[in-house]
């Protein structure tokens, strides 16, 4: 039975390594160059931002990843929000830009404005870059971020800083939740399942499987002060939490 179980691994992962990651490569190739293409003539940001919408169906679709999506009725149109989100895998990005129904810009670390096409799609759809390794130029930014979702762009935020390695969700870090009480408007928790088992952190050997999406009611922020950051982050960790399956077996359906 070990042996057999040895084989499907051996056998998953070869798929993965010499189709589904070369055409995951050329999607998003083809997409960020039509992605910079199209900012020249778009300054809003739509083109790019659908331009990213189809590079995260294409691999979602390839990959084999069914999205199973709750709460979607929590999300209203054209209200400028704070998506925070806890982050298993960096199959988070795709299923993020394929479940949430607005447009909406990154808050993400510095490092990925410079791997080519990402990151040159990154910096000309208008996502922000934080520097966690300078203080003073990440608050710089997040002040800057506030702004921006102050005129009603919506921002995607993975308070953890990083994706968890252990399975178990990180501790969470203060700059979320300072933006997201600069910026005053209401942040809307959001919950993963399922990503960690489609692609482990740290490996290229993507599987099929389903992700869970839970979007959880908003949490106002309007009449809190900077005082309130932590209590905040105390606050939407239970949420998320509240609907996180630690310790979800690492196999994915059809694997």
């Amino acid at each position: 039975m070990k042996s057999v179980m040895r084989g499907k691994e051996t056998l998953s992962l070869l798929r993965s390594l010499l189709f589904t990651d070369m055409l995951i490569y050329f999607y998003t190739s083809v997409c960020g160059a039509a992605s910079l293409a199209g900012s020249l003539f778009d300054a809003n940001g739509r083109w790019q931002h659908g331009c990213a919408r189809v590079w995260s169906w294409l691999i979602l679709k390839t990959s084999r990843i069914h999205l199973e999506i709750h709460g979607l009725e929590n999300i209203k149109p054209n209200e400028p929000v704070i998506f925070c989100s806890n982050h298993p895998s960096a199959m988070d990005i795709p299923i993020l830009f394929a479940c949430l129904p607005v447009q909406f810009r990154f808050a993400a670390k510095r490092s990925l404005f410079h791997v080519p096409f990402l990151g040159w799609h990154l910096r000309r759809s208008g996502h922000i870059p934080v520097d966690r390794g300078h203080p003073r130029k990440a608050i710089r930014s997040l002040d800057q971020a506030a702004e921006k979702i102050r005129a009603g762009t919506p921002v995607v935020l993975f308070p953890e800083g990083h994706r968890s390695r252990e399975g178990n969700m990180g501790a969470f870090k203060s700059g979320s939740f300072y933006l997201a009480i600069r910026a005053g408007v209401p942040l809307i928790p959001v919950t993963l399942n399922g990503s960690r088992a489609v692609l482990k952190p740290d490996t290229m050997h993507v599987k099929p499987g389903k992700v869970e999406v839970i979007i959880h009611p908003p949490v106002a922020t309007a009449n809190l002060t900077l005082h309130d950051v932590e209590k905040l982050s105390d606050e939407v960790r239970e949420i998320i939490l509240s609907r996180f399956k630690q310790g979800r077996p690492e196999t994915a359906a059809g694997a």
